[in-house]
């Protein structure tokens, strides 16, 4: 066999490894061995092989994904997503639909201090789903808010997801983040619109809660506050150059753990239960990163992502109806494997192409994120909509029947972000300046 057919019955093998159940880190890790021990000996594949595991596991740039998976699970289990929604509530809780609207901006505040999009619907499926039980609130709307919330996290920074797709395709971090900021609270915005539209039409799934004081609004404030503040000097002292994403990591983590502790939220078995989970996350996501670095010097050998990226450019297609096709092979793909293990799977191939129909790599990086927040929430893999159903125990038509409208919002923001790409591209060129 030539490299070409050895690189797609590779390909295969991947997808029937997957299915069997094993993590998709090491099912690339393992194909891609064996694919370039295959085509060029097994001595040059154990020397690529333990060479790109020690680059990936010894890399002091990846070290950003466990400081802000941290700094997310210190913040969740600290109970400040509570917080934010109460702060919420008191503001927008009198209005038809308005636990739906202060879940939104609870999660969108909440996504400013951490960047994992689970943790998010978990928190908020433990919070604001039992309060708007207790004003009799439809369970299609409180659980299928909360699954669709979670999405924002993939935008708005610090995403890890966004740190991830920059790793893979060498862009820089901080201009993701920086273009992830506007899509994603234009689609917080788009949210609020679905819920307030909900409400009016069928003012029974919504109804308003008791309107809060202006005191009690204004002692809740402070809650709100300090994440801002930690957001800005994270965001902002990456952005300014005054630290890199690793220490823009750890400013951040030792800003919400010194928040916790001085109110005293943090309990030293959430600490430790916190680090725990840090770790199978970050550990989860560098494993990812490392199977993917094999596959990928096992794919480069085939010539299969150059040869996709010529076929890609030359097909008899306008380069817009080409870029929907792209974007289709993500929602399809994150459909059947998670969002995650998709992207990381399938940016090496896609991404050469992209960039040879011209387009911007930072929008495209904004693009292939707003595909992973609808494959969150679109069977059979939603992630959010299984986190949802485990704790909530709702079953998952009443979840998906609750989810369905938001992706109205998200349809029309993918749609408005390809048409008009400077909302995404205009605060990072704002920064190049």
């Amino acid at each position: 066999m030539n490299e070409v057919m050895v690189g797609i019955v590779g390909m295969v093998v991947l997808l029937l490894l997957f299915l069997t159940g094993i993590e998709l880190g090491f099912a690339m890790a393992i194909v891609g061995f064996i694919g370039f021990a295959y085509l060029k000996g097994l001595s040059p594949a154990f020397s690529v092989a333990s060479s790109d595991f020690f680059d990936v596991f010894s890399s002091y740039s990846l070290t950003v994904i466990p400081l802000f998976v941290f700094m997310g699970q210190i913040a969740f289990n600290a109970g400040i997503a509570k917080k934010l929604y109460d702060a919420a509530h008191k503001f927008v809780g009198h209005i038809p639909g308005g636990l739906g609207i202060a879940t939104i901006i609870g999660a969108t505040l909440f996504k400013a201090i951490c960047g994992s999009s689970g943790a998010t619907s978990a928190t908020f499926a433990s919070v604001a789903v039992p309060e708007m039980d207790r004003y009799n609130y439809s369970k299609s709307l409180s659980t299928g808010t909360v699954a669709s919330v979670g999405t924002l996290g993939v935008l708005i920074p610090p995403s890890v997801v966004l740190i991830i797709f920059g790793l893979i395709t060498e862009q820089s971090i901080g201009q993701l983040f920086l273009a992830g900021v506007i899509p994603g609270l234009l689609l917080a915005l788009f949210f609020i619109g679905i819920v307030l539209g909900w409400a009016r039409i069928d003012p029974t799934v919504g109804p308003a809660s008791p309107r809060s004081s202006w005191g009690e609004r204004i002692r809740s404030l402070p809650e709100v506050i300090w994440p801002i503040v930690i957001f800005f000097v994270v965001i902002g002292g990456l952005m300014k150059g005054l630290f890199t994403p690793t220490e823009a990591g750890s400013i951040g983590t030792f800003a919400v753990i010194v928040l916790v502790l001085l109110k005293r939220k943090l309990s030293f078995e959430n600490y430790i239960k916190s680090v725990s989970e840090s770790l199978l996350t970050a550990c989860m996501v560098l494993m990812l990163i490392a199977g993917s670095t094999v596959m990928g010097h096992f794919l480069a050998v085939t010539k299969i992502p150059m040869l996709a990226a010529d076929w890609i450019v030359n097909l008899p297609l306008h380069s817009s109806l080409v870029m929907v096709l792209i974007m289709l092979l993500y929602l399809i793909g994150g459909s059947f494997i998670d969002d995650l293990a998709f992207m990381v799977l399938a940016t090496p191939i896609i991404f050469p192409a992209a960039m040879k129909l011209g387009y911007d790599p930072i929008w495209f990086g904004i693009m292939v994120a707003i595909c992973m927040m609808i494959g969150a929430i679109i069977p059979p893999v939603a992630i959010n909509v299984f986190i949802v159903k485990n704790i909530t125990k709702v079953p998952f038509n009443i979840i998906y029947k609750g989810a369905y409208p938001y992706l109205i919002a998200l349809v029309v923001g993918t749609a408005l972000l390809f048409v008009f790409p400077q909302i995404a591209l205009w605060l990072p060129s704002l920064y190049s300046r």
